[in-house]
Formats: structure tokens, sequence, C-alpha cells
């Protein structure tokens, strides 16, 4: 069998428009055991690498302020609840962004995107470089820590692009890699602001910035020659307006809310509640706040391949009951101004964030696929189904779950504002962990919905209609 995912040197379609140019891919059909044995794995993984690195800068950028605030000495006349609020803006425009991003993919191709994209994360790092120094008005802070917001945007781009590479079957795994990845830029940037602070001194955060300039270069330099655009992907309003309206989209974005939502808002606060609540100074915050945020990234693509194997819906309740008990933990630390419990709690906070990470995210193309099922298609027909509901449902739901990170930054400013501790935005976020167990029990382990998948050859029912997602 010759290769069939060829790249374009004439000309291809997608949604009606012309793709011309090397870098293009006409046909790609990943559910093709064939195809994907002999040319389909070893361009989604090409491809899957550099999307990873370009992702991971996103997140560093996207995450640039959770450690320059930790620059800020009194100097700079910012309260603890004004830097909880400098935290939360680029997590707010990272949320927005990523509904757009979805769509660029789409647009203008995988590979051509990534490049513009991984570009645009100069400005907000010479910026800040600019801006970083006693006397600048908070307003101008709040502005430049704004446009570190289109580093999340990255992370929905990559995550609908891979989508597109990787068969159902592989998909936990993919995703969960590729968001890992990607992930992983928070602890990065936080281990060299350490560096940073530890060598040169809280006095010179622009060294931070200097380093990541040539890194978002390179990125972007790799992504041009070693990416691909997949002619056959084209965006579809139809979609969007579809999955918009599909419950099971907004379920998932609640849940999703839960694990990246925590994972972003605890990754962006971890610094700050060290500081305002256990009087840790820059250097010590530093050189403690990037061990959850890596064990958590470490552990996503581990959610994901628990997923395939066990099925999302179990690993993601299974999960939400563990991150109730660790925060219940964090809870009473905080109380007792404990430092080593709290630490122990929190770092097994961060850790269950990105195996549900990693899980919940798997459980989006599954339960798409098994609507179209009960729809009553098959086979190809079903398959192409879900891909066109769960790519533009992906997108609704990374806004909506990182918007969970401005919800955590936003709760601790008001429980330090009001009371100099955490401890009740901590009461409030064990709330809400139960509220998402019970609604993964109630829609995708409690009880199967009617319908022939649900049923075995005599006809009884057996399983809930989303147990394997």
């Amino acid at each position: 069998m010759t290769e069939t995912a060829t790249e374009a040197t004439g000309t291809g379609t997608a949604g009606g428009r012309v793709r011309k140019g090397r870098r293009w891919i006409e046909r790609w059909d990943p559910e093709d055991e064939v195809f994907w044995r002999e040319s389909g794995a070893r361009i989604a993984r090409r491809n899957l690498v550099f999307s990873v690195m370009t992702e991971h800068i996103g997140f560093s950028v996207w995450s640039l302020w959770s450690v320059l605030v930790l620059f800020m000495g009194p100097e700079y006349g910012i309260d603890p609840a004004g830097k909880f609020f400098l935290v939360a803006v680029p997590t707010l425009v990272g949320a927005v962004l990523r509904v757009p991003y979805t769509f660029a993919v789409a647009r203008f191709g995988g590979r051509n995107w990534t490049v513009f994209s991984a570009l645009l994360l100069v400005v907000p790092a010479v910026a800040a470089a600019l801006v970083m120094r006693p006397g600048t008005s908070y307003g101008t802070f709040l502005a430049v820590a704004a446009l570190a917001g289109v580093g999340g945007g990255n992370f929905a781009s990559s995550m609908t692009n891979i989508n597109s590479f990787y068969p159902l079957r592989k998909k936990g795994w993919a995703l969960g890699l590729n968001a890992g990845g990607g992930n992983l830029g928070v602890p990065v940037v936080q281990l060299l602001g350490l560096l940073v602070i530890g060598t040169a001194g809280a006095a010179h955060p622009r060294l931070l910035l200097a380093g990541y300039l040539p890194l978002i270069v390179l990125a972007a330099l790799l992504a041009a020659l070693r990416m691909d655009n997949l002619a056959p992907v084209a965006n579809d309003t139809g979609a969007a307006v579809a999955a918009a309206r599909e419950r099971h989209t907004w379920l998932m974005a609640l849940l999703y809310v839960g694990t990246f939502g925590s994972f972003i808002g605890y990754s962006f606060a971890f610094g700050l509640v060290l500081q305002g609540q256990f009087a840790r100074t820059p250097l010590q915050a530093a050189s403690l706040t990037f061990v959850g945020p890596l064990l958590g990234s470490l552990a996503r693509p581990v959610g994901g391949r628990l997923a395939d194997r066990c099925g999302g819906a179990r690993i993601t309740l299974a999960n939400f009951a563990a991150m109730g008990l660790a925060t219940s933990v964090v809870l009473v630390a905080s109380v007792v101004r404990s430092l080593p419990l709290f630490l122990v709690g929190f770092t097994a906070l961060f850790l269950l964030t990105g195996l549900g990470n990693g899980a919940t995210y798997k459980m989006i193309p599954g339960i798409f696929l098994a609507r179209a099922r009960r729809r009553g298609l098959t086979g190809e027909a079903a398959a192409a189904a879900g891909r066109r509901l769960s790519g533009a449902a992906m997108g609704l739901i990374g806004a909506v779950g990182a918007l969970g990170g401005l919800g955590i930054n936003l709760a601790f400013r008001e429980a330090f504002a009001a009371t100099g501790s955490g401890a009740p935005a901590f009461a409030a976020f064990l709330a809400f962990y139960g509220v998402c167990g019970a609604v993964t029990w109630a829609a995708y382990l409690r009880r199967p919905e009617p319908g022939p998948t649900t049923a075995d050859p005599a006809g009884t029912t057996v399983r809930p209609a989303y147990a394997d997602v």
C-alpha cells in the first residue's frame, strides 16, 4: 500500500476552500488501521512532538504573572488581594481566547496557526520586560498581564489539532500527553523564576523574560519546519451550534472546571497563598511552587491512559472523591496554620487535578461517539459524527474549564481580603468537588439511558450508557 497521507504539492480542498503548499495533507483517515500503521502513526507522532513544544511555551507565558508577582516586593505598592487579581486577569483572557483559537485550526491550518500563535507570545514577554519596575501604575500592570492570556488560547488550538490526528482508541493518551507536556510549562517557568531569584535576586525579573524570547522563536521555527496542516479539517458552524445545544457539552464543561480549572487556578495562586498565609519570602515561595504543577502535569497523560483502559467516567468519579479528601486536608492545615500538612494536602491535590484532567478530557470524544450511535449511526458514519461534535465541544469545554482558574483566584482574593486566610476559599472548593462527583455519577454511571446500546441480546438493560467513555 502506498502512503495515502500525502503532503499536497498542488491543491486540496476543505470547506470549499483551496489548500496549497507542501505542508498540507490531503487525505487523513486515522480510524483506518492499515492507513494508521503504514503512515498515519508516524505523521501524527511528529506533529504531536512539536505541538507539545509550542503549547509548553504558551503555558509558560500564560502563567508568567504567577511568577512575576513574586518579584513584586513592598516597593511596588500592591497588596495580596491586588496580586491575586493581577494573576486572575490572564486566566480570564486565556479562557475567552480559547473559543476563537479552537476554530482557527480549521480556518488557517494546524501548522500555520501554531506558528502564528507561537510568535504572538513575543508580545506579552516584551511588554512585561518593559513595565516590570516599581512605580509602574497598577492599571498598566493589569493591561500587560492581560496580554499573557494569548498563551492560554494556545491550548485550545493545540488540542483541537491533535484531536484530528489521532484515532479514538488512542485519543486519551495522545491528548493527555499533549496537554501534560503543555501543562509542564507552568512548573518550568516557576523553576526558572526560582533560579533568577536565587541567583540574581528579586530585583531582576527581566532575566526571566529575556530567557523566553529565543525559546519562543525556536518553537515557532520548528513548528514551521516539521508540522502539517490537515486539508480535510474544516470549520463547521452547524457543529458548534449543535455542540452548544448538547447538555453533555455543559456537563463536561462543569467537570473540566473541577479538574483543569483547579490545576491552572492553583498553579497561578500557590505562591501567593504561601506568601499571604504562611509568610514565606519570594525565594521560599518560589522554591515550593513548582512541585505541585510539575506532578499535576506529569499525571495528566497517566489519567488519559487510565481512562483508555478503565473508562473516563469511572476514573473521573474516583478522582473527585480523592480531590475532596485532599481539599479537606488543606482546609484543616489552613485553619491550624500547619505548613507541612498544607504542603502534603496541596501536593496531593495538584497530582489529582492532573489525573482528572486526562480522564475528563478523554470522556469528550467517547460521549459524542456514543451519542451518534444512539441516534442509529454505525461504523464510519458514527465516528465522523462523533468527531464533528466533539471537536466543536472541546473549544467550549476548554474555555469554560479555564474560567475555573479565574474563579479560584477571585475566591482566594476575597478570602484573604476578608479573613487573611485561604480557608473560606478551600471550603467552597470542597463543596464544588462534591457537586462534580455527584454530576459524574448521575450523568454517566448511575443508570443507562434507553436504547439499543445499553441492552444485552435478551433485551435486558445491563450497563450505564456512558460507563466506558
